[in-house]
């Protein structure tokens, strides 16, 4: 099975460039690793390898938890199991707290983010991997869209007749505050979380922790998430991981949007919305009050 997993084209600064400014006696410990198919680090600052083994190790657990909760590409994970069956019985509250996080984005989005786009997304997917274009099918996938049908509560998820699930726009962000969340109870106060999504908590030093951006400018980041969407982030036989799914991606659509919020998950979805966005799209969502940076 081909993944199409959510690249993203924003980087952490922070092994090069806050690990220089430290003194002697402030260490930085980092992890890397695999979390829903993107590559993943963690930068703690004020502890050496040794001190940090085994946060790094509940980390990995933790993650392991979240995978088998969210990944599309595991037949035996709650979503998989969702979108096979159409409805999760008494589900985990994690799946509840995350798809309560996309309902409101999916508001706040006037509908653009939808996770219910996964029969369409697969669809193109299919065509971009060699399956002939039908009108048709297109249609007929694009007519199961809609997050209002779903229903959940703490007895079920029920999905509308013929819809599937998606959380890719989402749960990176979701993945990335769970693990800060967890350093956090930890004791740890100056955290850097790069699950496909970043999160800084406090600063390895008084500037706070370096962002580059996709235009390769820096951003300083302290107790703020950052998440950034790209249309050409990935592109498989030319058809984009992030697409529009009520017409086509407008002339003036950016080529790559970053949202700075508290927390990971909301701005993953918003980033993810806001990169289908036209101009005016943009400035009504920062409007709003989100904070985006569009190149």
């Amino acid at each position: 099975m081909t993944h199409f997993n959510r690249r993203r084209v924003l980087f952490i600064a922070a092994a090069a460039c806050a690990a220089p400014r430290l003194a002697a006696a402030a260490p930085l410990a980092s992890w890397n690793g695999l979390a829903l198919g993107a590559q993943a680090e963690v930068h703690l600052a004020g502890l050496d390898a040794a001190e940090a083994a085994p946060l790094f190790a509940a980390i990995e657990s933790e993650l392991a938890r979240i995978e088998a909760l969210f990944s599309l590409y595991r037949a035996d994970s709650a979503l998989s199991r969702l979108n096979r069956d159409g409805r999760l019985a008494e589900p985990p509250a994690e799946m509840l707290e995350l798809l309560a996080l996309a309902s409101a984005a999916h508001q706040h989005t006037g509908g653009l983010f939808d996770p219910t786009v996964q029969p369409l997304f697969a669809y193109w997917a299919g065509v971009a991997t060699g399956n002939a274009a039908d009108t048709q099918a297109q249609l007929d996938a694009a007519a199961l869209v809609g997050f209002s049908r779903v229903a959940f509560d703490m007895g079920a998820v029920t999905l509308g007749q013929g819809q599937a699930l998606t959380l890719n726009g989402i749960a990176q962000g979701y993945a990335t505050d769970r693990i800060a969340d967890l350093l956090r109870a930890a004791g740890m106060r100056d955290v850097l979380v790069n699950i496909g999504e970043i999160m800084a908590l406090g600063a390895p030093d008084a500037a706070g922790w370096q962002i580059t951006l996709p235009d390769g400018n820096w951003l300083t980041l302290r107790d703020r998430a950052i998440a950034t969407s790209a249309l050409g982030g990935t592109m498989i036989g030319g058809v984009g991981h992030i697409f529009r799914h009520d017409g086509p991606i407008p002339a003036d659509a950016a080529k790559a949007v970053s949202v700075v919020a508290e927390q990971a998950a909301i701005a993953d979805a918003l980033s993810t919305a806001a990169a289908v966005m036209s101009g005016a799209e943009r400035a009504a969502l920062a409007a709003s009050g989100v904070e985006l940076i569009a190149v």
